[in-house]
């Protein structure tokens, strides 16, 4: 027996359903989460009456606006199902674009509810349209198709996208005081249809008096020519974070491209080159100084030693750049001698971001593996699997949920804020004239 509302009165609605026992649990459970999902577009339906009007007139934006003589119908999608529903429609008597209260009142998005805009835009932040199509057929007993889902989910990413410069999303409660803020940014190649470009990720992480770690906002922006986007968002969320905690030490972190740092100085007081990038170029002249199998001890000896020095004595980086501007490579070969150059090249321009005994000492971040940590995890995990390439406003669109997902207490305060002051996209609202 399909679920039926008994009652409906009093500001409550009471609806029954009718399970067949059997002997298979599986057949049991699907039957179940069929009537659940009958009985949950009921309940959607009741909730969508309760909050229309009742058709008398009304002013939006100083305009008078009357209901059409007779309800429409419109059907509403729903985590349960489509829920079908005539409500009141209403036109100013100069007649122009049609307004539903309805829509603004219950927040509607497109013409689906709340809920199952939230439900699908974080799934398709995690997996591709088909697989989200399968999972809610499978887990949720819920049929829809590909492109609605990720059109939907395309709304709800440019609405968090239009409000990002108003809305601010509270930091979680940390177990400690906030001493030291990295700010982080890197790269990570994206397939396009006319090849591979870089979408850029940025990190903002959240540090104690220890240097451990309390939290990280991420932010990312699709592959753009100048990179004028990103560098627009992630200053705003910079400055919300600075005006949160105006007396931490923001400690800037990247590797050498310059164009990094350019962006970064203006934001930090500390900038502290990635230590995992300047060992590399170390190992690089390691090979150029003690190249071959007969010189593997010596050169291992020295990598080993110079590192250890880079990172536990003061002045070591400038004693080491020195070094390499008098050294030769141990033999004649091309290779030996560009790495021994790029390693020169590399601790002349960048041997005064090297503090890294100093930053040691104040427990301050020396390694960008938060941010290449976010460049695997806003991008390659989602975007990077076989098959796909991107345009960019799709590419733009899933990388802004991304980052709201993966901000721990950021994707639940938007849709706090959405359910609290809606928006003009979600409903159809006319313009304010």
């Amino acid at each position: 027996m399909p679920a039926q509302v008994i009652s409906s009165e009093n500001n409550e609605t009471q609806i029954l359903i009718t399970i067949q026992h059997g002997d298979s649990m599986l057949d049991f459970e699907t039957a179940l989460q069929g009537s659940l999902n009958e009985a949950g577009v009921l309940g959607v339906e009741k909730q969508l009456e309760a909050m229309d009007t009742d058709g008398s007139p009304i002013k939006v934006g100083g305009i008078t606006m009357s209901s059409k003589h007779k309800k429409e119908p419109k059907v509403y999608e729903t985590s349960w199902g489509s829920a079908k529903l005539a409500r009141y429609v209403y036109q100013s008597s100069q007649g122009g674009e049609t307004f539903c209260p309805l829509d603004q009142n219950a927040r509607i998005i497109v013409n689906s509810t709340p809920a199952f805009a939230r439900l699908v835009s974080w799934k398709y932040a995690q997996m591709a349209a088909p697989q989200v199509e399968e999972d809610l057929l499978q887990n949720h007993g819920r049929k829809s198709s590909r492109s609605t889902l990720r059109d939907l989910a395309d709304v709800v990413a440019s609405i968090a996208q239009a409000k990002e410069e108003k809305w601010a999303y509270d930091i979680p409660d940390l177990p400690k005081a906030v001493k030291t803020i990295g700010i982080g940014l890197d790269g990570a190649n994206l397939l396009y249809y006319e090849g591979y470009r870089e979408a850029m990720c940025g990190t903002i992480s959240l540090y104690d008096d220890e240097g451990e770690r309390l939290h990280t906002i991420y932010c990312a922006e699709a592959p753009e020519y100048g990179k004028g986007t990103f560098k627009s968002r992630f200053s705003r969320e910079i400055n919300k974070v600075k005006a949160r905690y105006p007396d931490a030490v923001y400690v800037g972190i990247a590797d050498g491209a310059a164009d990094n740092w350019t962006f970064l100085e203006p934001f930090t007081t500390v900038q502290v080159l990635d230590f995992y990038h300047v060992s590399e170029y170390v190992a690089g002249a390691a090979e150029a100084l003690y190249p071959g199998k007969k010189a593997s001890q010596e050169r291992h000896a020295w990598l080993k030693q110079k590192l250890h020095d880079l990172k536990h004595e003061k002045g070591a980086a400038k004693r080491l750049q020195e070094e390499l501007d008098s050294a030769k490579p141990g033999n004649n070969r091309t290779a030996s001698l560009e790495k021994l150059i790029s390693a020169r090249t590399y601790f002349k321009n960048h041997w005064h971001q090297m503090i890294y005994p100093q930053a040691r000492e104040q427990n301050l971040p020396i390694g960008s593996g938060v941010t290449e940590a976010g460049c695997k995890t806003l991008v390659k995990q989602r975007m990077c699997r076989s098959g796909m390439r991107w345009k960019e406003q799709g590419a733009s669109m899933l990388l802004t949920l991304r980052a709201l997902v993966c901000t721990s207490g950021s994707w639940n305060a938007f849709w706090s804020k959405m359910s609290r002051y809606g928006f003009p996209v979600t409903h159809n609202l006319p313009p304010v004239h």
